[in-house]
């Protein structure tokens, strides 16, 4: 016969078990329904070759100028090598870049946020950069380990309105919450961000410090937080349906498609308008600096309708 105290032990262990299980869909269900909101999963796509060849010639002019990005690369002192290559690489390339730390470091300028918990920070990152954007209306968060060809995103976004809610990237799901996945970087709109911000003050749907019994990843939490605000995960892709957005290194996805596609292994690896890959290594990000911006074909004309210029006083390649 079972004692009465290992009949209460097993009392408690159930009751641990189903409390785990209730919190878990807590995270993942409710957290996740945006109030009365219905909204398909969306394919965000560029403009065709024959869309911009409607476009006029003062809009082909007007666009790429409007078009400016803000990047928020969340940093630590741990990955110190990583952001220094960042910041001395595709970092060049956005009209304003600001490194954002856990604690500060004298090697390198970051705004110190003094947070060791991701989400956290990452909320006080978006705040500071949503306040100091100025006339910047488009956003790009990622980590040190990502890296952005920023042009190819501002091509992605071009005929996009800011003011419009867009959250772009490489999209995951988990249960029933389309979340976009932080290693190939976020982008939001300035719509987006304004909402958000506004969200943050709802400690209940959108709390700074988790309730669950364990941590969600600031990904979701940020996807549960945006799809209150009536905002929805959007995955990049060409006009071929190949991702954008990847979460994969460029060597890695070159070994994926040569084991799986060794006949075409270019064509099934990436596309050609790709706009980040992670995962990378300061190395690998050095070299991808060289293969996208610097290597050029002499004589070779890329027949390219639009040209997105550099930041004004910029000393990127």
């Amino acid at each position: 016969m079972m004692s009465e105290g290992s009949s209460f032990m097993k009392g408690m262990i159930l009751g641990g078990i189903f409390c785990l299980v209730i919190s878990f869909f807590e995270t993942f269900n409710s957290g996740t329904h945006s109030e009365g909101h219905k909204h398909l999963h969306h394919h965000l796509k560029p403009l065709s070759k024959d869309e911009l060849q409607k476009l006029s010639e003062s809009q082909m002019s007007d666009l790429p100028l409007q078009v400016r990005v803000y990047c928020l690369i969340m940093v630590t002192p741990k990955l110190l090598v990583h952001w220094a290559t960042a910041n001395d690489t595709w970092s060049k390339h956005c009209d304003k870049s600001v490194f954002y730390t856990s604690e500060s470091s004298k090697a390198l300028e970051a705004v110190d946020l003094q947070e060791q918990d991701e989400w956290a920070r990452l909320r006080k990152a978006i705040k500071h950069a949503y306040e100091n954007a100025g006339d910047l209306r488009w956003f790009f968060v990622a980590r040190p380990t990502t890296f952005a060809i920023i042009e190819n995103l501002k091509y992605l976004v071009l005929d996009k309105d800011p003011s419009q809610p867009f959250y772009i990237g490489h999209t995951e799901k988990s249960g029933e919450l389309d979340y976009v996945e932080y290693d190939s970087g976020i982008v939001l709109s300035y719509e987006s961000m304004r909402r958000l911000i506004e969200m943050f003050k709802d400690e209940d749907r959108c709390p700074e410090r988790g309730h669950a019994l364990w941590k969600t990843p600031e990904e979701k939490q940020l996807a549960t937080c945006l799809q209150y605000s009536g905002v929805f995960a959007e995955n990049g892709e060409d006009a071929q349906g190949k991702g954008l957005f990847n979460k994969k290194s460029v060597s890695s996805l070159i070994s994926d498609s040569m084991g799986q596609n060794p006949a075409d292994v270019v064509e099934a690896c990436c596309p050609d308008m790709a706009i980040t890959f992670a995962g990378m290594s300061p190395s690998q990000m050095q070299v991808l600096m060289y293969g996208v911006y610097r290597l050029r074909p002499y004589g070779h004309d890329f027949h390219d309708s639009l040209t997105f210029l550099p930041p004004k006083n910029s000393d990127n390649d």
